[in-house]
């Protein structure tokens, strides 16, 4: 069913998964995360990231099971290597000049990124026909920032004064990615994945001429890439805070549905966006961590806004740590009954 609904059919069920729906919030995977090393560790571990994938599909009546990775495994693939620190988040080692750049590598992705695609077979073979497997990655904007920033940043100043001081060098880092990124949705297809969603998770802080430059045309070839191997495999885009930009983004670059922040207004959405592709979205994770009837008011309005085009009903950004697991079964309730299942 949500393979059907990303493919622009509005089905009499809204199919709904959630953004980081494996994670912190659940006893289940803290208890998983003691027994591993690192973060990536875990990523990295077949078993134990297929395991952590499944968990909330065990405790909840989800559409999809969307694989345990990061978004930084392409870097770490590409020869960048990323560690998290407890506390800070990821940390890398921040690309300095085009010497950097020349050095990282885009045909080792398979091999180094094995243990995610035996993962994501793992999965498939034990999720139930009816349950989609989401494959994933990072745009290349977004994952460019964190390679040149070393991390979170900001206000990715050194990101976006190297992207207009050199844009010849700029895209040179942002061919890699595209390249590299291309290669891990492609073989998370080969996997087992049935759907693919790319996170552009900071790029509402691009102006527009940024935009269409590192947004826009990078995605757009991304998509034509994986089109080009797997055409009936759809591509949801979260290009994160970038406002009234989203409809342009939905035109251009050829996703078959957009993921929208919270920020989104929904009539709008339903204007502008739902007659051209499918819409996903896009409750506030705080409203989910807070619950009862102001997650049920915001629900019934998402729902009444946007179920009736092709629509799957998620949250604007991932589940925050603190969010009650009984809270999540509570919001599915909600949706389960509010589409007549």
């Amino acid at each position: 069913m949500l393979v059907r609904t990303l493919k622009g059919e509005a089905t009499a069920q809204v199919p709904i998964w959630l953004m980081r729906q494996a994670g912190r919030y659940l006893p289940e995977y803290r208890a998983l995360r003691e027994k591993t090393g690192s973060f990536l560790d875990l990523c990295y571990s077949p078993e134990q990231a297929a395991e952590a994938t499944l968990q909330p599909i065990r405790r909840f009546d989800l559409d999809a099971a969307i694989l345990f990775s990061d978004i930084l495994v392409v870097p770490d693939a590409m020869g960048q290597p990323v560690r998290f620190a407890p506390g800070e988040g990821p940390v890398l080692e921040a690309l300095a000049d085009r010497v950097s750049i020349d050095a990282l590598i885009t045909d080792r992705v398979e091999s180094h990124l094995a243990p995610v695609y035996e993962a994501a077979r793992l999965v498939r073979a034990a999720l139930p026909e009816a349950i989609a497997l989401i494959g994933f990655a990072g745009a290349p904007w977004t994952v460019a920032t964190y390679m040149i920033e070393g991390g979170s940043s900001r206000d990715f100043a050194r990101t976006k004064g190297w992207a207009a001081r050199d844009p010849e060098g700029f895209d040179a880092l942002l061919a890699k990615i595209e390249a590299a990124t291309l290669r891990h949705l492609l073989a998370q297809v080969r996997a087992g994945a049935q759907v693919l969603q790319l996170f552009d998770s900071w790029a509402g802080v691009l102006d527009e001429a940024f935009f269409e430059r590192l947004v826009i045309g990078p995605t757009k070839r991304l998509v034509a890439g994986v089109k080009a191997e797997a055409p009936d495999v759809p591509i949801v885009g979260f290009p994160k805070g970038c406002g009234i930009l989203y409809a342009r983004y939905a035109a251009e670059t050829g996703v078959d549905a957009v993921s929208l922040d919270p920020a989104v207004p929904l009539d709008w959405a339903a204007s502008a966006l739902q007659p051209h592709v499918a819409v996903q979205g896009n409750l506030d994770p705080i409203l989910l961590l807070i619950g009862g009837e102001a997650m049920a008011r915001r629900s019934g309005q998402i729902l009444a806004a946007l179920a009736g085009g092709p629509f799957v009903f998620n949250l604007g950004h991932g589940v925050v740590p603190p969010t009650p697991p009984e809270h999540v079964a509570e919001l599915i309730s909600l949706v389960r009954k509010a589409t007549g299942t």
